[in-house]
């Protein structure tokens, strides 16, 4: 699946995003609250603090280090960790 909602609506339409975030939805993914998760927020901040990346890409990154998981993105912005998280790079 390429692209993202934000993306769909943009280049397609509104009902297309919405096919789009029905088909994420589907997906086996987990939602990782950060509310009361100090390591996981400090990590991010360290991200923040150190690399020019989004908040967002920040947790991403802090999350896959935080369970050893591989991250899949095609986002360069991801560059700046790739040495201390394990990167999938999709094209």
């Amino acid at each position: 699946m390429k692209g993202n909602v934000f993306t769909t609506m943009r280049r397609l339409s509104q009902a297309a995003a919405e096919q789009k975030a029905q088909e994420i939805a589907a997906l086996p993914i987990e939602i990782v609250g950060v509310s009361d998760d100090l390591a996981l927020s400090r990590q991010a901040a360290i991200y923040k603090a150190t690399h020019r990346m989004s908040y967002a890409d920040c947790f991403a990154a802090a999350l896959s280090k935080q369970k050893n998981a591989e991250l899949l993105t095609g986002d360069p912005e991801f560059k700046a960790v790739e040495k201390d998280i394990r990167i999938h790079w999709l094209r």
